[in-house]
């Protein structure tokens, strides 16, 4: 079938006459060549090493085939919790600029007094979408918005031409219905307005349907698009069609001790992480030995569900690469795929497979269960646990909330046009706020300066690393730029090979750490008191960040747990 490049170009030449028809014909093309198709697929609570390119034991063939015509991002960062990602992946603004420094459900009464501590999508920032669809790009999102529910802030006002949205921080993934009692309801729209799912639903399925659909539509018009497709893959509850899950039967009878080590080899013998990396044992991580043989039954195949959700989605991604290679569109698709944060460790499931003390009986009144032998099919409720996550993120330590390294540092892959690194990984360091200006540089759109359309906003603060992709430039940040990062009293800044880090959450732990991430990912050697002058320096870079972005303290006791149900009766 023909590209719409091609197409083009015989049009024109059949209708002028001479050098100049050809010649314009070629201009055409070539700028056609320079308007890509753009498709940005976010998995949901994806761990560092949950992708086969990056060491893992799922198998996920077609991000394994980008990946190979491609670039891996090894040291790329986002934010511990997924509004706050999302935000600042659609605008490159950072977080407490654009409104959503938090999930709105985790936001604590004393901060949502301030105009930047909403939760949701401000007037003070231009998305990503909206700029491609000014720009004559035919826009479409399917999947996880969680950026705002009433009409102005769902995607359809924000730069989406046709969307389906789930605007909650999670749904189930077989039918329309909450997965947490803070939700009366699963919050499905699609254009705008409320939206009823198919009987057939399974989410990641469902997100690759609509998105081909969309794109089909639109086809023959010989304009660009904008697909940007935010997975619930693999946000609780965890679940898979069976064939998927079973794949892995056995995988994880060893335990997260054992698997973690796998893992961490595995990144090593891919070059994901340097060789011999050291590890710690994230805190109040259980020890495999301590369980029954009921207990690490279960646990074991929580992690073959997650897998097999992994799995399904990997498949749906496959779907639509497949897809466009049939209508012609493939080589001229730029592919994004990252995650919004690193694995989920709530314990919604205590270790013997119930549910959590004060869950369990609204659990029973909608119909979830946990039970061993349909755990990840319709009405099962599945979540991996704290522990389980610690393979998902290994080698690093921590996970999703947590500032530390397997809570903000998760996978990131490219390839398309204007990328021209083959099968590489590398280890420059990169942030979540330099997507919007490098996709849309790739694209040939200039980035706003802080103007759009007469009013100002919100500057872009990310760096566009199109040149380094193009192989012209080799470094991404300076060694003197200063990357500050906050969500829920939790604290980071980045500046060069360099880490300063703060978890307010940590297990017995109220101090600050120094790291180079590049050579210690594992975190495991704090060098605060070896290099005193580095860290005065990169704390009062950190505090100059606070100061500068309106960052509020937490109260006294914030627990993000309390928070989010506060307004919930149990019984």
């Amino acid at each position: 079938m023909l590209t719409k490049t091609k197409i083009i170009t015989a049009a024109l030449v059949t209708t002028g006459i001479g050098f100049f028809s050809v010649a314009t014909a070629q201009e055409a093309a070539s700028a056609q060549r320079t308007r890509p198709n753009i498709v940005l697929i976010l998995a949901d609570d994806l761990g560092f090493t949950d992708i086969s390119p990056f060491g893992s034991e799922i198998d996920t063939p077609n991000i394994a085939e980008l990946a190979a015509t491609g670039v891996s991002f090894t040291n790329y960062h986002t934010a511990g919790s997924c509004a706050p990602a999302r935000a600042m992946l659609l605008t490159g603004v950072d977080s407490h600029r654009n409104g959503v420094p938090n999930i709105p459900e985790a936001l604590p009464p004393e901060q949502l007094a301030h105009d930047n501590y909403q939760g949701v999508l401000n007037d003070k920032v231009v998305t990503l979408s909206t700029i491609l669809q000014d720009a004559g790009y035919h826009t479409y999102m399917t999947g996880k918005w969680h950026l705002g529910h009433t009409p102005e802030l769902l995607p359809s006002s924000r730069g989406f031409d046709r969307t389906i949205a789930m605007a909650d921080t999670g749904a189930d993934n077989w039918d329309q219905r909450p997965y947490l009692p803070i939700y009366e309801q699963a919050n499905w729209y699609a254009d705008g307005e409320r939206h009823t799912l198919p009987d057939d639903f399974y989410s990641s399925k469902y997100f690759i349907d609509k998105t081909i659909e969309f794109i089909a539509e639109n086809e023959a018009d010989n304009e660009p698009f904008f697909a940007y497709v935010p997975f619930q893959a693999v946000h609780m509850p965890v679940q898979a069609p069976r064939e998927f899950s079973d794949k892995y039967a056995g995988v994880y009878d060893e335990g997260w001790e054992v698997m973690r080590e796998k893992r961490r080899l595995a990144a090593e013998a891919a070059g994901v992480v340097p060789r011999n990396t050291e590890t710690i044992v994230t805190p109040g991580t259980l020890e495999w030995d301590s369980l029954t043989g009921e207990q690490k039954i279960h646990h074991a195949r929580r992690m073959e569900v997650y897998a097999g959700m992994v799995d399904a989605m990997d498949m749906h991604i496959g779907r639509l690469m497949t897809y466009l290679k049939e209508i012609g569109e493939y080589e001229n698709t730029l592919f994004i795929f990252t995650s919004d944060n690193g694995a989920e460790g709530s314990n919604l499931i205590g270790v013997n497979g119930r549910s959590a003390p004060g869950i369990g009986s609204w659990f029973d009144r909608v119909g979830y269960n946990s039970d061993l032998e349909t755990l990840g099919e319709p009405n099962s409720f599945n979540a991996i646990g704290p522990n389980n996550a610690t393979i998902a993120a290994s080698p690093l330590a921590y996970y999703k909330f947590y500032a530390s390294e397997g809570g903000l540092r998760v996978p990131l892959v490219m390839s398309g046009p204007g990328i021209s690194k083959q099968n590489e990984k590398t280890d420059e360091f990169t942030f979540v706020t330099d997507l919007t200006p490098t996709i849309l540089s790739l694209a040939g759109i200039d980035k706003h300066e802080g103007s759009w359309k007469g009013d100002a906003i919100e500057e872009i603060i990310g760096v566009d690393f199109s040149e380094f992709l193009s192989g012209t430039e080799s470094a991404i940040h300076s060694e003197s730029e200063a990357i500050g990062y906050e969500l829920g009293g939790n604290r980071a800044l980045f500046k060069g090979d360099y880490k300063l880090v703060f978890n307010r959450s940590a297990v017995n732990d109220q101090n600050w750490h120094l790291f180079n991430i590049k050579t210690d990912p594992g975190e495991a050697h704090d060098l605060a008191s070896e290099e005193p002058e580095r860290y005065a320096e990169m704390l009062d870079d950190y505090e100059k960040y606070e100061s500068s972005n309106n960052v509020q303290p937490m109260p006294e006791g914030y627990i993000q747990r309390r928070t989010i149900f506060r307004d919930v009766r149990f019984n």
